[in-house]
């Protein structure tokens, strides 16, 4: 009974593992394990058994079927991962090329703003962050700009808290640095965004990017301001760079320029500088009687533009892949 019984499950076995479909598995799953399978006409012999042989009988029966369904699960999980896997294998051309990933790269405001601050780095000057919610001191008051000065009209400015505003400028900077690093000299930088209550076009948008300096020591003066911005101008320009120095007015600075760069032919405006006046660095913790010190500001959202050609601002913002793609 034993042998037949081992001969039944490896007659099963090989028909299940001759099935290549899930259907065909199926019909051997009813040929065996069905109401009219070959196990269901074994328990008919049970009635003519005696008790003690039903009892034998019955744990042969299930052994037997135990082992078939171990093999039909197994099977059937094999066949249903080679029928999912099988249609998109044969969809693959392993003779195409592989797709290719294109590496990503700076977007052109930061490339300007790194390349920026790099030169002045090299130039001995010091970068930190300083805070974008920036007090009205630091921000007005500090830099020589009472309350009644249009720029802190609210229409010019985002105000958050009492007391408090989203910078202007980065020129907010400039008396935290002064108390944050004390007694000069001092070479100071920073950079990062600016908010003001622009209206959106070409070339204004309420968030923009500043890179502000200064630079506080005993005798400077205004021939060592010019120095350094032909050291920064030649080193984004060319060495036969030329600058234009226009006299101009900022409440934190006098006297004060506003500087053109020659490109492609025309006068381009690039930034505002000037020697800081004496009150500012009262603010700041430091003697105007023994120390003096220039400072300027750099937009960079126009000086990648001048660079990179770029004729809309609106462009450095939309996060257009194609746009960006060119730089």
């Amino acid at each position: 009974m034993a042998d037949n019984n081992d001969a039944l499950v490896e007659t099963a076995v090989e028909s299940m593992a001759a099935a290549t479909t899930l259907a065909e598995l199926d019909e051997v799953r009813v040929q065996y394990l069905g109401k009219k399978g070959k196990l269901r006409a074994l328990q008919a012999e049970l009635k003519s058994l005696s008790p003690e042989e039903k009892r034998e009988f019955g744990k042969m029966l299930n052994s037997v079927k135990e082992r078939i369904q171990t093999v039909l699960n197994d099977r059937k999980e094999a066949l249903e991962a080679s029928e999912k896997s099988g249609p998109e294998l044969e969809a693959i051309d392993v003779t195409l090329p592989g797709l290719r990933t294109l590496p990503g790269h700076r977007h052109p405001l930061i490339a300007t703003m790194e390349e920026v601050k790099s030169i002045l780095l090299g130039l001995g000057f010091r970068y930190d962050d300083y805070p974008e919610v920036e007090s009205e001191f630091f921000n007005f008051d500090a830099l020589n700009t009472p309350d009644w000065h249009p720029a802190r009209d609210m229409h010019d400015s985002f105000y958050t808290t009492k007391g408090n505003v989203l910078r202007t400028h980065t020129s907010a900077f400039q008396t935290r640095a002064m108390k944050q690093f004390g007694p000069p000299p001092l070479r100071a930088m920073t950079s990062g965004r600016c908010y003001r209550r622009d209206e959106i076009d070409a070339s204004h948008f309420p968030i923009f990017h500043q890179l502000d300096v200064i630079a506080i020591d005993e005798n400077i003066s205004f021939a060592d301001l010019k120095w350094v911005l032909y050291q920064v101008a030649s080193s984004l320009f060319g060495d036969d760079v030329q600058l234009r120095f226009r006299p101009s007015y900022f409440p934190f600075t006098t006297p004060s320029a506003e500087v053109d760069v020659m490109f492609n032919g025309k006068w381009l405006e690039i930034l505002g500088a000037g020697m800081i006046r004496p009150e500012v660095l009262e603010a700041g913790g430091v003697d105007p009687e023994k120390w003096q010190g220039f400072a300027f500001g750099l937009g960079l959202d126009r000086m990648a533009m001048i660079r990179h050609g770029i004729t809309d601002i609106r462009y450095m913002y939309e996060n257009e892949e194609a746009f960006l793609r060119q730089f």
